[in-house]
């Protein structure tokens, strides 16, 4: 059950954001979107939208993928950072799609996981977004922005997972991790956060200090 507080916040982020579910990565295929999560751990969404605008045209199915040279894909994707790790992760991926889920994407935590390259933040965006199951992403907004609104005490991204599951309504499990994403861009920032201009000051337990 929400408190107070978390209702408020939660009206305020609304006001401002809106409740219509975006997803960031462009991608036409669960599988598209599968891997441009992959692609996007310490990457800009803007900069893997820029590498899959190609790379799909390129790779234009699973199976390109999963037959695909390992040092071509690599220098393929290889602006989104820690290329090797992740294309491996990618051609492995897509072999398992295609031998064990006959070329779809699983939508249980346990099935996603298991993929290579696939943890909780990685299963929770394609569970969100291709199914729509309620789901909370944790990535380095969500974990920042978070602690500082009270809403959890934890660093370890699952546990807060599970923190923001008890402290936020189901209905805004998905949509959280979009208005924080845009929150932490805009006014939240890492280094310099615009506190004066923060319409969440109020309840920021940093800003107090």
């Amino acid at each position: 059950m929400a408190t107070k507080r978390v209702k408020e916040i939660l009206a305020l982020l609304d006001r401002y954001y809106g409740t219509q579910k975006v997803c960031y990565l462009h991608h036409e295929t669960p599988w598209q979107l599968l891997f441009a999560t992959i692609m996007s751990a310490q990457c800009t969404d803007e900069r893997v939208n820029m590498v899959t605008k190609d790379l799909f045209v390129k790779y234009p199915d699973l199976q390109s993928f999963a037959s695909a040279d390992l040092s071509e894909l690599e220098q393929d994707i290889h602006s989104t950072g820690f290329y090797h790790n992740k294309a491996k992760n990618i051609i492995a991926c897509a072999r398992r799609l295609l031998e064990d889920y006959d070329g779809q994407v699983p939508r249980g935590i346990e099935q996603l996981t298991s993929l290579p390259g696939v943890g909780r933040k990685t299963a929770n965006v394609i569970r969100g977004n291709i199914y729509d199951e309620p789901s909370i992403v944790v990535d380095t907004h969500v974990k920042r922005i978070s602690a500082k609104l009270g809403l959890t005490k934890e660093t370890d991204p699952e546990k807060i997972e599970h923190d923001l599951e008890k402290a936020l309504p189901r209905d805004h499990w998905i949509l959280w991790n979009i208005h924080i994403i845009t929150f932490g861009r805009q006014i939240c920032t890492a280094r310099n956060p615009a506190c004066g201009e923060c319409f969440l000051r109020d309840y920021c337990k940093y800003v107090k200090k």
